[in-house]
């Protein structure tokens, strides 16, 4: 089976007069903090005539820096007929599990749209549960499709966002470095003043340390 070019699953729904929308979530990973979704509906026949410059910056928000996400987001938000970003929160995800949270989120941004879906393209190898309509997973999903990189994008940029807020509410942890990824600083910072109520307590090393202060919903900005 020859490999997918990127675009090409976006070109054949665009062909079938179909509309799509991409899907993503970032900050599965992290010691601490929210997870954050995006959902983005845009045209493929727009991304085509985007500029090569811009249009290779809409790919795997992990493989962008800062200023190169701060430069394709406004181009994304332009080209999108609608895009829309949701969050669980720590509370949730110690309550749900970061799947169960990581899906939640989706589903807050996806119910945000008012346009009708005919296909919702999902990065990765699983389906958002509970979702009715008819979902495409793709592996690899923000290399080869843009409207899922795109996602990728704007969830990104959202959830760093609430982190850099954060930090001036929890000093001394670095947060608006690593934004709650389990670095070397950030574990050191763990050791040194123990968790803060934005550390996921179901997350290892945190769940072996006993926590100090209660966690609670942490406000989102989306």
């Amino acid at each position: 089976m020859p490999s997918l070019r990127k675009g090409s699953i976006e070109s054949d729904l665009t062909k079938l007069d179909k509309v799509f929308a991409g899907v993503d979530e970032v900050g599965r990973g992290c010691l601490a903090g929210p997870v954050y979704a995006a959902v983005v509906i845009m045209p493929y026949a727009k991304v085509r005539r985007l500029r090569s410059d811009r249009k290779s910056l809409i790919r795997d928000s992990k493989t962008l820096s800062s200023a190169q996400r701060a430069k394709i987001v406004p181009y994304i938000q332009e080209l999108a007929e609608e895009w829309h970003i949701a969050s669980a929160s720590v509370a949730e995800i110690e309550r749900l599990g970061i799947m169960k949270a990581n899906f939640l989120a989706m589903r807050r941004a996806i119910n945000k749209c008012d346009t009708f879906i005919d296909t919702l393209l999902v990065d990765g190898k699983l389906a958002v549960p509970a979702y009715n309509g008819h979902q495409m997973t793709v592996v690899k999903g923000d290399a080869l499709c843009f409207s899922i990189a795109a996602a990728s994008i704007l969830a990104k940029e959202a959830r760093d966002l609430y982190m850099l807020n954060q930090a001036s509410r929890y000093p001394g942890y670095g947060f608006e470095n690593h934004v709650g990824y389990g670095t070397p600083q950030h574990l050191d910072m763990i050791e040194k003043h123990g968790i803060c109520q934005l550390h996921r307590r179901n997350f290892a090393p945190i769940k072996n340390i006993a926590p100090s202060v209660p966690t609670e919903i942490q406000p989102a900005l989306f």
